[in-house]
């Protein structure tokens, strides 16, 4: 088995079933108090989650975020979860595609179309790969997997607790810039759980890229999947900074308040009520990766689906419970932010800290 498809089949198993998730820092989405409405004058059958997404209209603003691609277990999740957007009206993200270049073997693994024709679609790609093939290669790899939109993806914190990570990630500005002029399709700036600052926002603006997945802190810690992967110098290195990261809820109104025109709230997304209050916050979707995968690696394709199902049920209580017939009005509905989450908007410049009832 090749390097990059052991590392594949490793964060399988390790998202899944590992010890790898935040232990003391959260989404934060705590801090957030939707102020619950007693008249809310609604139907609950009649509240509209729909949202139209780079020209895709999804049922509901949930993302099946990125998690897998290039291993053989990884065909079986990618064609099951993306049937499910499919079924459901959701949207779908493929795992990282730098194993479509090295291991051209593994490309089935991310050719989910046949079971998701009309589902939206997201393919994958780091800044450093990118930054090292022509737009032309990438587009290509973009039209292999049919996708409606790229995800590029920044990790420097993962790469650098790995043994064999990248190490020079100078010429990422340059590389969006030229994939937003460029590409065809639009171009979604992606971390990878350590989250997004104001800076990054402004300087994301700045280039032309309008679209963005935050993936906070909270969740999953991909440094903490390195640090069961690495050598125990790296291993040593990878502890000091397993808590690393902004948290979900900061980098969502970082996003909103810098006027990215499309955020995905991932990061420790556990119910349809965080989904709710990141949506209060400015996100535009809720990405969900590794309870989706758990779901269904427990309870197979039922599972996952009863996930979901409860997770689009939980949202649209919440909107009703603050009087929110659509997604726009959850966006303008009352809310509270307190403690930690307040003092991070406070200090570097996020939303306003609170909006009346």
């Amino acid at each position: 088995m090749s390097d990059i498809t052991q590392r594949k089949a490793d964060h399988l198993d390790l998202t899944t079933r590992g010890d790898v998730g935040f232990r003391k820092n959260s989404t934060l989405l705590e801090c957030v108090e939707l102020v619950h409405d007693a008249l809310p004058e609604l139907s609950f059958p009649e509240l509209d989650t729909g949202v139209e997404l780079f020209g895709k209209k999804l049922k509901a603003p949930i993302l099946i975020a990125a998690m897998t691609g290039g291993h053989e277990r990884a065909e079986r999740i990618n064609r099951e979860l993306a049937s499910i957007a499919e079924e459901r009206g959701l949207a779908f993200g493929l795992g990282s595609q730098r194993a479509m270049l090295t291991r051209p073997q593994t490309r089935a693994s991310y050719k989910i179309r046949s079971e998701a024709p009309n589902a939206l679609v997201l393919g994958n790609l780091g800044i450093v790969q990118a930054s090292a093939l022509a737009t032309r290669e990438i587009a290509e790899l973009v039209a292999e997997v049919g996708a409606d939109a790229l995800c590029v993806h920044l990790n420097p914190a993962m790469e650098l607790v790995q043994d064999d990570g990248d190490r020079d990630f100078r010429r990422g500005l340059e590389t969006l810039a030229r994939l937003v002029n460029e590409l065809g399709v639009p171009v979604i700036a992606k971390e990878t759980g350590c989250g997004l600052s104001p800076s990054v926002g402004r300087r994301l603006r700045a280039l032309g890229v309008r679209h963005v997945d935050v993936s906070g802190a909270g969740g999953t810690s991909w440094v903490a999947v390195e640090i069961e992967r690495a050598s125990p110098r790296r291993r040593e290195l990878g502890q000091t900074f397993r808590e690393w990261g902004i948290p979900t809820a900061a980098s969502v109104a970082f996003m909103a308040s810098a006027g990215l025109e499309t955020i995905f709230a991932t990061g420790g997304i556990q119910s349809g009520l965080d989904a709710a209050k990141a949506i209060a916050l400015g996100a535009s979707a809720a990405g969900i990766a590794r309870p989706t995968l758990q779901a269904l690696e427990a309870g197979g394709r039922a599972g996952a689906v009863e996930f979901l199902s409860r997770i689009e049920e939980e949202l649209r209580m919440a909107m009703l419970l603050v009087g929110a017939g659509s997604l726009c009005a959850l966006r303008e509905a009352p809310r509270v932010v307190l403690g930690p989450l307040k003092d991070w908007l406070s200090q570097l410049g996020g939303l306003s800290a609170s909006r009346g009832p």
